[in-house]
């Protein structure tokens, strides 16, 4: 084990304990409910198909050259992943979420599950119950990777080809049980705290401080962090960065390679 891994190992069974509770206990601000616009079951399969078969579609941005920085979500999809996806959508910008298997098994129909594949962002797998894969057994990590893996093939038809450990809970099981599965492991290099410090202006001062090259951390599971994105986007677009998804961070020459852990460009 390298010398860093106990230290962080330590904080991650720290913040296990934190978010488990802060994530059932704190209040959250009230926000409009979402109302999902209605699709033709015929049109959006034919559109699906299209995509699935040159998924996952990524674009040609050189971000050793670019000032890039991947934004991700995780937790979701839940009831405010819908308006997330418009402002996303109404100012051309993709993201990267990391779902997990239970809130996709409750996404009514797949419907948000597909739009998230469908208008172009990357989906990558975030565990079916969100616990600390470092400790499992094989079999436990096997299966709470590969349950919501089928789940999201199924419902999209593609394949997820990253993954984000909960609480970035990893080790060498888990890295090699990634690698089995084809699946890049995925944390950050800025959490922006919006599970624990639900203020939108807190979320996006943290955002912002971000470095070309960066994976931002943040919850599509929250108000306030929807709040904040307006503001995140606007002031990156400011300041010249592209929005991509992870696997468009590193590029058509050089993607992410199952089994290995990445934080940053």
């Amino acid at each position: 084990m390298r010398g860093w891994a106990l230290p962080l190992a330590l904080l991650v069974v720290g913040a296990c304990v934190t978010y488990s509770v802060a994530r059932r206990q704190q209040t959250v601000t009230p926000i409009a409910p979402y109302k999902p616009a209605v699709v033709d079951p015929a049109a959006l399969a034919k559109r699906l198909a299209s995509i699935q078969a040159g998924w996952p579609r990524s674009r040609n941005f050189d971000c050793s050259k670019l000032k890039c920085v991947a934004l991700t979500f995780d937790d979701g999809p839940g009831e405010y992943t819908g308006r997330l996806l418009d402002l996303l959508r109404d100012r051309g910008v993709r993201a990267t979420f990391f779902v997990l298997g239970e809130m996709v098994a409750a996404d009514k129909g797949g419907l948000l599950t597909r739009r998230i594949v469908e208008e172009g962002h990357e989906i990558g797998n975030h565990s079916w119950s969100h616990p600390p894969l470092a400790g499992l057994s094989r079999e436990q990590v096997q299966r709470q990777l590969g349950r919501t893996e089928d789940l999201v093939e199924k419902l999209t038809g593609v394949r997820m080809r990253v993954m984000r450990p909960p609480y970035g809970s990893t080790d060498a099981e888990v890295a090699a049980e990634t690698r089995r599965e084809g699946l890049a492991q995925i944390l950050w290099s800025v959490d922006t705290l919006d599970w624990r410090d639900r203020v939108p202006a807190l979320v996006i001062k943290r955002a912002c401080a971000a470095k070309p090259g960066a994976i931002v951390l943040m919850h599509d599971i929250h108000p306030t962090t929807i709040k904040a994105v307006p503001a995140v986007l606007d002031t990156f677009a400011k300041k010249g960065y592209t929005f991509v998804t992870v696997s468009e961070l590193y590029g058509k020459k050089a993607p992410p390679v199952p089994g290995r852990t990445y934080t940053e460009r």
